[in-house]
């Protein structure tokens, strides 16, 4: 009993860890804007993307903590992205109420698809605000779900633009 906990415990941390500097899923979307976006165009720069929803407590309280963040990085080699299984005109209609300064991706089931952890049944599980910061190469270096993820997402933005330099 005692060796299959270990083993258990053993699988779980390097099931972790491998999740943390995998490579990102690539992907191209269409922003609120009409801009086409290519993950593999941003190599080079950080990304960091975020799932969200208009319906979504913990989004509507950490949007503004993730916007103080944007701003501290403005005209820099960071990308803030945003994406969003919902449609242009009802996150149109949030915004007004709600500004959120990254680039917003609607329709993006397909994008969470891709970034989902699935059970063993294949049914797919992500808590939303869900964030993936993509590195320079185009590995995931940090990833997180949840309240409270400004402070560390922040600390981890500036952790890989110092790796570079």
């Amino acid at each position: 009993m005692r060796y299959l906990l270990i083993v258990i415990l053993v699988f779980s941390f390097a099931t972790a860890l491998a999740a943390q500097n995998r490579f990102a899923e690539t992907f191209t979307s269409v922003d609120l804007k009409g801009k086409t976006v290519d993950l593999n165009a941003l190599k080079g720069k950080v990304v960091l993307l975020t799932f969200w929803s208009t319906r979504c407590a913990i989004c509507h309280s950490e949007i503004p903590k993730l916007n103080r963040i944007a701003e501290g990085y403005t005209n820099s080699d960071v990308v803030f992205l945003a994406a969003t299984m919902e449609n242009e005109e009802k996150v149109h209609t949030y915004l007004k109420r709600n500004p959120f300064n990254f680039d917003i991706l609607p329709n993006s089931f397909g994008l969470v698809l891709k970034y989902a952890r699935k059970d063993s049944k294949g049914n797919v599980a992500m808590g939303f605000p869900a964030y993936f910061l993509i590195d320079q190469s185009g590995k995931i270096e940090y990833q997180s779900s949840g309240w409270d993820q400004a402070k560390p997402l922040d600390a981890a933005i500036s952790k890989l633009r110092t790796k570079r330099s």
